[in-house]
Order: structure tokens, then C-alpha cells, then sequence
């Protein structure tokens, strides 16, 4: 097939298969929302021709009757028909064509035959297909509503192009985008995705001068590597901002531990910010982060600064508070800026960080201008009240420069036709203006996100380097016990504690006097994933009678591990597995039970180089505990980084195997000591016993 949807997205001309002239019919709608499209349109309805009206009984005749090229094939037929009619398309020359009907996939096995039916003709002709199950897609600059909701055809062009699973959901947005003063450049629902996908459109707007930024929004995804792929390349040149649906959904991904967390909904989060999408929880942050990042973006760095100036001290605090809780840095502004604001505000106002102008006058504009020259801000953000007497917020803002060259967020309180005529002037200046506190704070979390992904990615080491300091290490054949799993982490570059695998009970009492105490005595058995649910695990032996005791417990006829115990610390799980969607993917976060009880957990897809896997430990909520929390042990990131890179590239580069899991991984004063590990093969293993 064609990669090219030019016909499909800007065709030269669109026909309406199934047209009708009856309100309520699909092709009705259809043909209603294409009588404004300025290229060369046709109607097909092969019951009720009426050629004299422009209806045809083919497309074959349409193409002929029509002054230009018919390039997109609208199909508003039953889903029974739409492989015939899509044969027809192609035939008459269509390269591309939209199916809005449903009754296929997600209607059992006869809609399933319909489904692949479709797919076949697609397949074998090289038409592009859109759909089905969607409601279309519009194009306003071109003046092309593919859409059979009316609405769709006074969206105003703009720079925002937005991917939606749903039809509905693409409606939904680029209202609510339209609503909050921006414009749409392209709009798509994928629906069923047949043939064309998320990707497919995602490539194609790289190239499109019209689009500024992006909006993603993912259901399901049918090829991980192929989407991840896409967004990369977009989120290179513009951004993405990319709402996942499924944070409710938890996978059954395998027996381990690391399995029972990575969902669906966070792994496909992870991997799609990890391709440089800025992630968003919900449809309001997505509108606010677009609203900003269509028009302003920071420069690339690790932890910009926020500047606040506010003429209101209560939106102040709550714009700083929020900050505080997105990790958003505030410094406190330079002396120097301090002596030009103090010469420009009252002496009672707060002039370090937050700047509080109390009611707004003729030095706001220099206000602002001061506050986002200090070299500590990055980025300003600003709330005033609509209040004509005092300060026009829309010329203070220009006034001060503020814009693309300084950038800065905007919020205009008051009543909505005031709010509106100056965020439209702001807008028209290139200045996001939001509607509240809440919005703003939405807003600079996307930018300063934006601005550390690019950090980020400047500081990836280049292809040649990353293949060269990777390591080649590749998984032993397995199935493989705790002591060759662990005699494998040493060569990764993990430590272990001293062991002594043993075959007998002489061999365990050998092993202690060599060992001293105390030790640990497991069960040895590469069968056995989970050791202490079966009694196998005993801590703290230090006596030849303690250590008979536990070998009691374990059973006879074992194998055994004999090992140092390790010195207090941290514990936290550390794995790889591969995902059925993304392929491998790394796992870190708070081990043992509390692992499964808080979901406190950062992925990443495999391989992935040190540097990022650095950044892993600050996805997690309990951070603050590997960072000497009350005394305790501070997690080296680099050490932390080179592991997991090596334990990624290991599973990576080893088919054969399906996981890698260390749990516990200790975080001690000495550093990183692996405690258990489990390296489970492709094959299923042995059920525990």
C-alpha cells in the first residue's frame, strides 16, 4: 500500500457512495457535510440514480461525468456491501476512502468475515482505507468535513491536528480545543483501523507545515513499536501530547511480580513518553497543554525555573502550589530583580517568587518584563483580573515582550465575553491564554515536561556510541536456578552476596563454617519462582542446629543455596519482560509487597541507555526514600542507570528468554546488591512444587 495519504487527507476530489436525500440516512449527512468541500465532488447512489442531479449509478460513471480526479471514496453503505463497493472505488480509480458503517470486528464472527473482507480488498488493490466504526475526519483548511456530525463543519483552521482512537473522542477534543481558542488542522478518528492506523496518520503530519502540535489519544494499540516509531518522529519536530485510555485496566502479565504491575495503561504510557510524548491525565490537561505548546516552547533543559506574577495573591498561591506538586521549580529571584521590582510595586507586595503586583497599574508591564528577564526564570506564568480601568493584560503582556522569545502562560479572569476578546488578542500575539489557575498550572507542567524530554534526548548518546559502550552479554540457556541467575547479574555488573550452591546437607554445613553467620538457606530449584510461598526461604541461620532446622523445613532431596546475609537498606524490584505489545521493557520500583499494593513503578522500553534509565527512580512516588531518607542509603542514578541499561540490553539481545526479575534489589550503604532473582525462559517453566 501506498504510505502517501495525501488522497485521503487533501484529496483532489471525494465521491459519496450510498449518497441520499433522505434526512436521517448516513449518506444524507455525508453528502451534506461535503457540499462546501471546493474540489471536485461527486454523488453515487446505484438504486436512484439521477444523473441531471449529480447522482450517479457507479463510481465508474461518476469518474467520467467528473471535471477532476475522484480521490477519496466515502462509503455509507452497510457493512455487508463495503468491501464490494471499497473494489469499486479502487477500480474507478479512488486511492483512498473513508467506511464510517459498524457491524464488522465488534459484531462476531459474521462482522468479522466482513472485517477481512474489507481488509483484502484493501490489500489487494492499494486503496488506503479509514475506518471502519469511526465517524470520519475533517480538514478545515481545505474546507473538507468527511464527518457526518454537522458541527464539524464550522471548526475553524488552526495549527493542531488531533489522532483520536474514537471518532467521537476526535469530535469531543477539537470542540473543546476550539472552545478554549485554538484552531484545528487536521482531525481523525481512527475507529476499527483496518488499514490505516494512529502511526500511519502520525507519519503523515510530520510533514505537515499547517500542524504545530499534536493530540494523541490511545485505546488499544495493535503495533507498539510501529506507534512508538511514529511519535518519535513527530515529537522530534513538534510536539505530542498524548492521552492513554485504561488506567483502570491490570493486566495479567505473568507470575512475577514485575508481570502482576506493568498494565497495559502504564506501559503504554511509558513507552509513549519515552518516544517524547508529554503524557496527560485527562481531556482538560490535554486542552491546556496544547493550547500552550501550539504556541510557545521552552528551550531543551533538565529543570526550568517558573516565574509567577500575579495581581491576585490567592490565584498566586494556587498557581505556586500546584507548581510544588508538579515538581515545577520556583527560585527565588535575584537581588537585581528584586531592586527593579521594588522600585516598580509597593512595599508591602511579595516581590521574591511569587510576585505579587497587588492591583495591577502602569508598571505591570515592566513587571512583567523584569520578572521574566531574571536568569533563574524560564518560564512565566501570570494571572490578572479583567480590569480595563487598571491594566489592558493583553497589550501589558505584548509590552513586555512576552511571547515565543519570552515565554509565558496567561490567565485572564472575568466574565466571558470580556476573558474572550483578550484572549483572543493574547492568541493572536503567539501567548497562551487559560481560563483559571488550574488550566495555567496544566500548562506549565506540559512546557516544562516538553522542555526536560528534549533535554533528555540531546544528552542520548548517538547510535555509534550506544552500540559500542552496550553491553553484548546475552542470557545463558536456561532453564537457570537463583545461583546461575545471580552468577549471571555478576557478569552484567551486580552484586551478589557470597553463596555456596549446594547438593547435600554436608554441602550446606560446609558452606556455613565457610560463610559464617548469619546466612540464608533457599530452596534451589529453577522450577520455583516463588520460594517463600513453599517454606524454602530461611533467614538469619547462624548455628549448625538452626542450619538443620531449616533443611528439615525445606525437605529432602534438595538442592540447596547457602548465602551471606545482606546488610539492611532499601528494597526495591528491578525487572525486564517482554511485553506483547511493545516487545521488552524494564520495570523499577518499591520491592517486596509493597511493590503490589502501591503500583509505585517506572517503565521503560528495552534497550534504553544508561541516561535514561537513570531518570527511572524519579517516576517514583516514594523517591524521597532512595535519597537518604532519614539517614538511610542514597542511590547512586549512575549506578542505578548502568545496571538496568545492562539488564535491558541483556533480555534485548536474548530471545529465549521472557523475564529477568531481581527482587529484592537492596539499596545498602555500600550500594546496589541483588537478593533474589528469577530469570524465567520463553517456554513456560515447571509449575512450583
Amino acid at each position: 500500500m501506498s504510505a502517501d495519504l495525501t488522497p485521503l487527507f487533501a484529496p483532489e476530489g471525494v465521491v459519496v457512495i450510498g449518497a441520499s436525500s433522505q434526512p436521517g440516512k448516513l449518506g444524507a449527512a455525508m453528502a451534506r457535510s461535503l457540499a462546501l468541500f471546493p474540489g471536485t465532488r461527486a454523488l453515487v447512489n446505484a438504486r436512484r440514480p439521477n444523473p441531471d442531479e449529480g447522482v450517479y449509478a457507479s463510481v465508474a460513471e461518476a469518474a467520467d461525468q467528473a471535471d477532476g480526479r475522484l480521490d477519496l471514496a466515502v462509503l455509507c453503505v452497510p457493512a455487508a456491501g463495503c468491501a464490494d463497493a471499497l473494489a469499486e472505488a479502487a477500480a474507478a480509480g479512488c486511492r483512498a476512502a473513508l467506511v464510517c458503517a459498524g457491524g464488522f470486528g465488534e459484531a462476531g464472527p459474521e462482522g468479522e468475515q466482513y472485517a477481512e473482507a474489507l481488509r483484502h480488498v484493501a490489500e489487494e488493490t492499494g486503496i488506503r482505507l479509514l475506518g471502519p466504526n469511526t465517524s470520519g475526519f475533517f480538514a478545515p483548511h481545505l474546507g473538507l468535513t468527511a464527518s457526518f456530525v454537522p458541527a464539524a463543519g464550522r471548526l475553524p483552521a488552526g495549527d493542531i491536528a488531533v489522532v483520536a482512537a474514537s471518532g467521537g473522542v476526535n469530535h469531543a477534543l477539537s470542540f473543546d480545543l476550539v472552545t478554549a481558542g485554538n484552531g484545528i488542522s487536521l482531525g481523525v478518528g481512527i475507529g476499527a483501523g483496518l488499514d490505516v492506523t494512529a502511526a500511519d496518520v502520525l507519519e503523515h503530519l510530520v510533514g505537515d507545515r499547517r500542524t504545530t502540535a499534536v493530540a494523541l489519544h490511545v485505546e488499544t494499540v495493535p503495533d507498539g513499536a510501529r506507534l512508538v516509531a511514529a511519535v518519535r518522529l513527530v515529537a522530534a519536530v513538534k510536539p505530542v501530547v498524548a492521552l492513554v485510555v485504561g488506567r483502570s485496566d491490570v493486566g495479567d502479565f505473568a507470575r512475577s511480580h514485575t508481570g502482576a504491575l506493568a498494565t497495559s495503561w502504564r506501559t503504554t504510557r511509558a513507552a509513549l513518553r519515552q518516544a517524547g510524548a508529554v503524557l496527560v491525565d485527562d481531556e482538560r490537561e490535554l486542552v491546556d497543554a496544547l493550547t500552550a505548546l501550539s504556541r510557545i516552547q521552552l528551550p531543551p533543559h533538565a529543570d526550568p525555573g517558573l516565574g509567577i506574577v500575579t495581581a491576585q495573591a490567592g490565584p498566586g498561591l494556587l498557581l505556586a502550589d500546584r507548581a510544588g506538586t508538579d515538581g515545577v521549580r520556583t527560585p527565588e529571584l535575584t537581588e537585581a530583580t528584586r531592586t527593579t521590582l521594588a522600585g516598580l510595586l509597593p512595599p508591602l507586595t511579595y516581590q521574591r517568587n511569587p510576585v505579587d503586583t497587588g492591583r495591577p497599574g502602569e508598571t505591570f508591564a515592566r513587571v512583567l518584563s523584569a520578572t521574566a528577564s531574571d536568569p533563574q526564570v524560564d518560564l512565566l506564568s501570570v494571572y490578572a483580573l479583567t480590569e480595563p480601568d487598571s491594566v489592558d493584560l493583553a497589550s501589558a503582556a505584548q509590552d513586555a515582550g512576552l511571547g515565543a522569545a519570552s515565554p509565558a502562560v496567561v490567565v485572564v479572569g472575568g466574565l466571558p465575553e470580556d476573558v474572550a476578546e483578550q484572549r483572543a488578542r493574547l492568541h493572536k500575539a503567539g501567548i497562551p491564554a487559560l481560563t483559571g489557575p488550574a488550566s495555567a498550572a496544566n500548562a506549565v507542567r506540559a512546557l516544562v515536561t516538553h522542555a526536560r524530554q528534549r533535554a533528555l534526548r540531546d544528552e542520548e548518546p548517538s547510535t555509534e556510541t550506544t552500540e559500542t559502550t552496550e553491553t553484548k552479554a546475552t542470557v545463558p540457556p536456561g532453564p537457570l536456578d537463583e545461583h546461575a541467575a545471580k552468577t549471571f547479574l555478576t557478569d552484567l555488573g551486580l552484586r551478589t552476596p557470597d553463596r555456596v550452591a549446594c547438593d547435600s546437607r554436608a554441602d550446606a554445613h560446609h558452606a556455613l563454617r565457610l560463610l559464617g553467620g548469619p546466612v540464608a538457606v533457599k530452596v534451589l530449584d529453577a522450577a520455583i519462582l516463588h520460594k517463600t510461598e513453599i517454606g524454602g526461604v530461611h533467614l538469619g541461620v547462624r548455628t549448625p542446629d538452626e542450619l538443620d532446622a531449616a533443611l528439615d523445613a525445606i525437605g529432602p532431596g534438595r538442592r540447596y543455596l547457602v548465602e551471606a546475609m545482606a546488610p539492611p537498606g532499601v528494597d526495591l524490584v528491578l525487572g525486564a519482560r517482554r511485553d506483547p505489545v511493545f516487545g521488552p521493557v524494564v520495570l523499577a520500583g518499591l520491592g517486596g509487597t509493597a511493590a503490589e499494593a502501591l503500583a509505585d513503578v517506572a517503565i521503560r522500553l528495552a534497550p534504553l541507555s544508561a541516561a535514561e534509565a537513570a531518570s527511572m527512580p524519579d517516576d517514583l512516588a516514594a523517591r524521597a526514600l532512595l535519597d537518604g531518607w532519614r539517614g538511610g542509603p542514597v542511590l547512586d542514578r549512575a549506578e542505578f542507570g548502568q545496571v538496568t541499561a545492562a539488564l535491558a540490553a541483556a533480555l534485548a539481545a536474548s530471545p529465549d528468554t521472557a523475564e529477568i526479575e531481581i527482587n529484592p534489589l537492596r539499596l545498602t550503604a555500600d550500594g546496589l546488591i541483588a537478593l533474589d532473582a528469577v530469570i524465567v525462559p520463553t517456554a513456560p517453566p515447571a509449575q512450583s512444587r
